[in-house]
């Protein structure tokens, strides 16, 4: 089947299109015929070699972790789908024509596979994140990179939950976090002022940027506690905590794919690429400016 492969570690520019045996589905596995698969900051560590001291990856490689199909075969012990089902799911080497599935959700006929395959990764991560956070009703979240996929989820989720919200953005992004219902401010020197002058008390924060906030983000809270990065590394030598891969939660999962159908949350694709452009996609992923999911579609 064709493939967007790597067969080294490099930068964007060592994925091309290839070919790789069709996977098999096993116990407890869907298998899908993939419409759009959705690249995510884990592909590119994954890709350049950085993760090969945690993450052994046998090349080639195939990059994707989400993805939005029909299901063409079910494995055993799988109940509740069928072959020609749409659905989407988290899945291992989704760049590919078909990709296997151990948890996924329904998606709606109105909805368009581009948009399904933007919602796996970023439901995991945001939820979890939260979950970790706790933030209370009445309690003041300050969410960095709130205008990407991860931390406009999070974003919307804690106002739904009653949950002031201060997010940080670039400046040419402010609009967007204020119509996800929070309130906006500019990233960088400056940014504890800026905060201090919105709210006194800053109860938790979520760093879904990576982009050097986390010093401030302390000075802020006033210690480390409740302070959650998914993208900084250096979070262990300031004492922050750092979440990384959780376990899909299938009902999590359509509860977003139904807000999303209903318009009552969006995680919005910022660009869309053929397979044989998965290069540059990869690069607008990594540049992490890329307003929005960046999905391939074979």
């Amino acid at each position: 089947m064709r493939a967007v492969v790597f067969e080294r570690f490099g930068g964007p520019e060592v994925l091309r299109v290839g070919e790789v045996a069709a996977p098999e589905a096993g116990p407890g596995q869907v298998r899908v015929r993939v419409e759009a698969t959705s690249l995510n900051p884990w592909d590119g560590k994954v890709r350049s070699g950085a993760m090969e001291g945690v993450f052994r990856t046998e090349l080639p490689g195939v990059p994707g972790t989400e993805v939005a199909g029909v299901v063409d075969q079910v494995g055993p012990g799988v109940t509740g789908v069928s072959p020609g089902d749409r659905v989407a799911g988290s899945a291992g080497r989704g760049a590919a024509e078909y990709a296997l599935l151990t948890s996924w959700a329904a998606v709606p006929d109105g909805m368009d596979a581009t948009q399904a395959a933007a919602l796996p990764v970023v439901n995991e991560t945001a939820r979890r994140a939260l979950r970790i956070l706790d933030p209370k009703p009445g309690e003041t979240l300050l969410v960095h990179g709130a205008s990407g996929g991860v931390g406009g989820l999070a974003t919307q989720l804690a106002v739904a939950a009653g949950v002031t919200v201060i997010g940080t953005a670039s400046p040419a992004n402010q609009e967007r976090v204020a119509a996800l219902g929070a309130t906006p401010t500019p990233y960088g020197d400056g940014l504890v002022e800026r905060v201090r002058a919105l709210t006194p008390t800053v109860d938790a924060v979520l760093d879904a940027a990576g982009r050097g906030a986390l010093p401030d983000s302390i000075e802020l809270r006033g210690g480390t506690e409740r302070v959650l990065t998914i993208a900084d590394p250096a979070a262990g030598e300031l004492g922050v905590r750092f979440t990384e891969g959780g376990r899909p939660s299938a009902s999590d999962l359509a509860e977003l794919v139904g807000l999303v159908a209903r318009g009552e949350v969006s995680v919005p694709v910022a660009k869309v690429l053929p397979f044989a452009e998965a290069a540059r996609a990869q690069a607008l992923v990594d540049g992490g400016h890329a307003g929005g999911k960046v999905v391939l579609v074979p």
